[in-house]
């Protein structure tokens, strides 16, 4: 199934959305946090008549399973450029997700730029690690999107972490799907935990609160990605996320809390 037919939704009424989440977007049984988030995105812009997520944050309530959901927005706020809104998902009358965003036309945007970081140095996609999912580790998520790791952060496969909490590597559609805006939102949760090449259990890492900020549109292709991991404090670990354009361009940043993961 495409992420686009995955995360399609339905108004069955004044500011309620159908949609169903579903089978194989999971770890460990339950959706990817990305995933529902973009499900969230996607009633946004349709209920804002604007068509890109340009931030939206996610806090997590419960894990999301495999079926109907609704989504019932809010609209805060609708200018000519930007519109507010927010949205609660429910799986019958369990509230999985609240979400808060600002929606725009990214065709439209321009201004200015100033960048004072550079896209991750990676190996070409052939020559970094694919990630084929399982049905245990990899997830099943990971068989609905394409990633290649940096070699160098791939180790924790095989036992041998770098040291280094950082995840850098490609990200794409199968079948040459195109990424838009909403795809991105996913991409910002899709890679391995960067934790996982800490001295840390490789396990489920929870995510309480995940914000995207959308900064441009992708052209085809590979997109780079790097993930990385500074303060792992009290039982919670952040990660910053960096999403670049094949010709260069940032078109998308992240933020993440999550809990960090226990031993089994």
């Amino acid at each position: 199934m495409s992420l686009h037919d995955a995360t399609a939704v339905e108004l069955i009424g004044p500011g309620r959305y159908r949609a169903t989440i579903a089978a194989g977007w999971d770890i460990a049984g339950n959706a990817n946090g990305g995933y529902l988030l973009a499900i969230a995105a996607r009633a946004i812009t349709d209920a804002t008549g604007q068509p890109d997520p340009l931030t939206i944050t996610g806090h997590y309530l419960a894990p999301g399973r495999p079926g109907p959901v609704t989504v019932d927005v809010d609209i805060a706020r609708a200018g000519r450029r930007h519109a507010t809104a927010s949205a609660i998902m429910r799986a019958d009358d369990r509230p999985l997700l609240v979400a808060l965003a600002t929606t725009t036309d990214l065709h439209t945007a321009s201004g200015p730029e100033r960048v004072d970081r550079a896209p991750p140095v990676l190996p070409a996609p052939p020559d970094c690690v694919a990630v084929v999912a399982t049905d245990t580790f990899p997830p099943p998520f990971m068989g609905q999107v394409e990633l290649r790791l940096h070699p160098d952060d791939a180790g924790f496969f095989e036992g041998r972490r770098s040291g280094e909490p950082r995840m850098r590597g490609w990200f794409r559609l199968p079948h040459g799907e195109p990424i838009d805006a909403h795809a991105l939102v996913v991409a910002t949760d899709a890679f391995p935990p960067t934790v996982f090449n800490a001295d840390l259990p490789v396990a489920w890492t929870p995510t309480v609160e995940l914000t995207a900020h959308v900064r441009g549109l992708p052209t085809p292709g590979w997109l780079a990605c790097a993930f990385r991991t500074r303060f792992i404090t009290g039982g919670y670990l952040e990660a910053d996320g960096e999403i670049w354009n094949g010709d260069g361009h940032l078109i998308a940043q992240s933020r993440q809390l999550a809990l960090v993961p226990r031993s089994r």
